[in-house]
């Protein structure tokens, strides 16, 4: 009896803990950034300057979240592209997580968040394709701090109300969604409502139910087998390892001609990335919505490349930035998952020398994806782009890439390998790319953990100011 009273109790405070979190993480996002009119702007490969030749207008015009702006150039194009990108956030309020009584993940679900953020946009590729845009991109709302405020505390008493009653959480049944409709008869036509199709049917492998293929439920099921429990600190190597698994282990017929591939001790061997491309099983192939009468090879899949890497000792070393800038201007760059100490980010571009990311660290209600086919997309994209110097970036992260072919992947690998030549300031690359397989190498007599080697350089100490609102000073 005593031990029940125990574990009565614990399921008590998590709930509580969990209903404090859903309300200090709804007002946590800033709806603005300020942006440069006089630089360009980067953003996963494509380049956007917010000034024109003839732009004589005022420092203070300016281009907000809401759309309001005055300044020319394709300040449009930049908001759309962004608020086309797949946004996971901390959810609230949905089945419990397995092993736990936890039904939120406000608070430490961050990383995993952030790297679900990172899948989506190699799905984007290879569905979609990196020019694909949502039609309602621009139509969203700016977040309001005040009203988010106020739903936050009724979600509070709600929830405190609900673990008093012990009432059960949503349904736990999922299964991807049905579409219904005809595509409409012109070819262009046709293929807005194939890209309309596959961008929910996208969103719907993160819904945060226990059997979508890569939402929280299943993530963290993965990492109970590697130690962590739903709660725990997932760090961008370990999040890598289980999105790994997750598209390995993924059953839906529309994710069969893509893997995803980890490098190990930074670094990529060659053949085991072509071999990734190339072991394929026969079966469905997706089809890339740009070209519907274009399919691909079922012997040369795409991958998802995903690289951990450590750019410094206790800070990310100045020596780096350049090499972090090179990265996120390659068009099949996925971004970089890492952030500050303990708080995850996905990193996307950059302006100057400060970082463009999307912040997973605002609470949401539970958004049920099987329920309809119509389930409503606006809280899974971001109106707010968010900046951050490099300096305060956390040195351990890990960088993205997707591969659609092993003829693609050579090409990655030339310009790779042209970016990673050390420098005179960048006296070791941040990874290295091999020809060969990881076995024709003697990994038995690699360094322990606790004695390797990264290849880094300490950073000195250095003082940073951070940005302010979206604005075009």
């Amino acid at each position: 009896m005593e031990n029940k009273g125990s574990d009565d109790v614990e399921k008590l405070r998590t709930k509580f803990l969990s209903a404090w979190h859903n309300v200090k993480y709804s007002w946590a996002l800033k709806s603005k950034t300020s942006f440069s009119r006089d630089s360009p702007v980067l953003l996963l490969g494509k380049c956007y300057h917010f000034k024109t030749e003839d732009d004589d207008s005022p420092p203070d015009d300016c281009c907000d979240a809401s759309g309001e702006d005055s300044v020319m150039g394709n300040v449009e194009a930049f908001r759309r592209d962004f608020a086309s990108k797949v946004w996971l956030t901390y959810r609230m309020d949905f089945p419990p997580l397995p092993d736990s009584s936890l039904t939120s993940d406000c608070g430490w679900g961050c990383m995993l968040r952030a790297g679900q953020m990172m899948l989506a946009q190699a799905l984007c590729l290879h569905l979609l394709g990196r020019d694909w845009t949502w039609s309602e991109a621009l139509t969203l709302q700016p977040l309001d701090a005040e009203t988010w405020t106020a739903s936050a505390a009724k979600r509070l008493a709600a929830s405190l109300e609900a673990s008093l009653q012990g009432s059960p959480g949503p349904s736990e049944q999922w299964s991807p969604p049905v579409h219904q409709g005809q595509a409409p008869g012109s070819a262009e036509e046709a293929d807005a409502h194939l890209k309309a199709m596959y961008h929910r049917t996208l969103v719907s492998w993160f819904g945060d139910s226990p059997a979508a293929p890569f939402g929280l439920h299943r993530l963290v099921r993965l990492g109970l087998m590697m130690g962590k429990q739903a709660g725990d600190w997932y760090g961008p190597a370990v999040v890598a390892h289980i999105l790994r698994k997750a598209v390995e282990e993924a059953m839906d017929p529309g994710l069969a001609g893509i893997t995803a591939y980890v490098s190990q001790d930074c670094t990529v061997y060659s053949a085991d990335v072509i071999d990734s491309h190339r072991a394929a099983e026969p079966g469905p192939e997706p089809k890339r919505c740009s070209s519907p009468q274009e399919r691909q090879p079922v012997s040369d899949r795409a991958v998802v490349i995903l690289i951990p890497v450590r750019l410094g000792g206790e800070k990310t070393n100045p020596d780096y930035f350049n090499f972090a800038k090179n990265i996120l201007s390659l068009e099949y760059c996925l971004g970089i998952i890492g952030g500050k100490p303990k708080q995850a980010c996905y990193f996307v571009g950059f302006q100057d020398d400060s970082l463009i990311y999307m912040d997973p660290h605002y609470s949401q209600s539970f958004v049920d994806v099987s329920t309809s086919s119509d389930f409503p997309l606006q809280s899974y994209h971001c109106p707010s782009p968010k900046k951050m110097p490099f300096s305060k970036m956390d040195p351990s992260c890990t960088i993205g890439f997707y591969s659609r072919s092993a003829q693609d992947y050579e090409r990655i690998r030339q310009e790779l390998s042209k970016v990673l030549q050390p420098s005179a300031k960048e006296k070791y690359p941040a990874f290295t790319i091999v020809q060969g397989r990881s076995t024709d190498y003697d990994l038995s007599a690699a360094l322990t953990p606790e004695k390797r080697e990264w290849p880094f350089i300490r950073a000195p100490q250095r003082s940073v100011t951070t940005a302010g609102d979206f604005v075009l000073l």
